[in-house]
């Protein structure tokens, strides 16, 4: 059994690349293709990728690449097109939305797509650059992305099944791409020390963080901290130039920005929050979420998307309505008063960990293991396969 995958490409780590490690954890001879590898933009998480058979395009050539990632899906469709895995049995795509990198030639092989989102900026969900802020770019953008959204139907069309993330890119991949798809969540790692980690912790701050993108608005979590004047911790890094600057400019004097930290680092820094803050907009799944969740610690976090599949609200964390300011205040206000037992209830560390438990890696591996198993088994393809 010849086994390929496929990812956009691979400049930072997030939810998406997680998903890529435990795929070729699962399949680890299985060589990876790719536009572009930039190890050095990874951070602490680069050594994750270093004993990898990752075989980027020609684009890995280009001069400036890393500045291009964004202009690159302009081209991204030709590359993917020109990409013929067709001596393989089986290709896993792992499609961030960035690109269309469903195109690619099978042959007869089967190809399953676990799909992160379609391409948010092509249907209109908020994106971590605004484009559409130059009236010459919204023009040019919205004529090239008419044309990328006819590319990537039919990029969606080349998928023989389709595995979603959440619920929300389930209903996504149906109103888009007209297919459906089996929901398997990511994979969120479980910390074995979940228990000492909650027994040693103090609570003295809230935190936010991950991908310092704008569709994420981690602005929000620093302007109402610094309005409550509460410590706030923030871990991560902008990928979009001058962002960073603009939220330390938005920042108080309780506000301390930590940026890249080790897996382990953040979940210390998770078990000693109040909570963690998640404003994000439309989330596709929310990684993040589910690791505050693992050390014990409640979320508080915009009302959209995928964490309304992942947190019990009331019980492990709590919501709020509206991207402003003012709403994010109240809930924070509403989560003290809850935190304190003045309206007769407190968040239990333990009843989070639970939650984060139905998402763990262990659970991941078992299902996709699975399903792979059942559609090659019933497709008659090959023998079952083995790690």
């Amino acid at each position: 059994m010849r086994i390929a995958i496929v990812h956009d490409y691979i400049k930072e780590y997030g939810g998406a690349e997680k998903v890529l490690e435990t795929l070729h954890e699962i399949y680890p001879k299985a060589p990876i293709f790719t536009t572009v590898y930039l190890p050095k933009y990874l951070g602490p998480h680069r050594q994750r990728f270093a004993k990898m058979d990752i075989r980027p395009s020609i684009l890995q050539d280009l001069p400036f690449k890393a500045k291009l990632i964004s202009p690159i899906r302009l081209i991204a469709p030709t590359i993917f097109k020109h990409l013929d895995l067709s001596d393989y049995d089986l290709i896993i795509v792992s499609a961030t939305g960035a690109y269309q990198p469903n195109l690619i030639k099978k042959g007869k092989a089967v190809q399953i797509c676990y799909c992160h989102t379609p391409p948010r900026y092509l249907y209109g969900y908020a994106t971590a650059r605004e484009w559409k802020k130059n009236p010459i770019f919204k023009i040019l953008g919205e004529v090239a992305n008419h044309f990328l959204r006819m590319v990537d139907y039919n990029s969606a069309q080349n998928v023989d099944y389709y595995i979603a993330n959440s619920k929300e890119i389930a209903s996504r991949i149906k109103k888009f791409y007209r297919k459906e798809a089996t929901v398997i969540h990511p994979p969120v790692d479980i910390p074995h020390n979940s228990y000492s980690l909650i027994r040693n912790s103090k609570r003295s701050y809230f935190l936010a963080g991950g991908r310092l993108a704008r569709a994420k608005h981690p602005e929000l979590s620093i302007k109402a901290c610094t309005k409550l004047k509460l410590p706030l911790k923030v871990f991560g890094k902008a990928f979009v130039s001058g962002y960073e600057s603009e939220l330390r400019q938005a920042a108080g004097k309780t506000v301390e920005f930590v940026g890249e930290v080790t897996q382990a680092e953040k979940y210390r820094l998770m078990a000693g929050a109040k909570a963690f803050i998640f404003p994000s907009e439309d989330e596709d799944f929310g990684i993040t979420p589910v690791e505050a969740m693992a050390c014990g610690t409640p979320v508080i976090a915009h009302r959209s998307g995928g964490v309304m599949e992942t947190i019990i609200e009331g019980k492990t964390g709590m919501f709020f309505d509206e991207l402003k300011v003012d709403s994010l205040v109240k809930a924070i206000k509403q989560f003290n008063n809850l935190s304190a037992g003045r309206q007769g209830m407190k968040f239990n560390p333990e009843d989070c960990i639970k939650q984060a438990k139905k998402f763990s890696k262990e659970r991941f591996i078992y299902k996709i293991r699975d399903f792979v198993n059942s559609k090659l088994k019933a497709q008659n393809s090959k023998p079952k396969l083995k790690s």
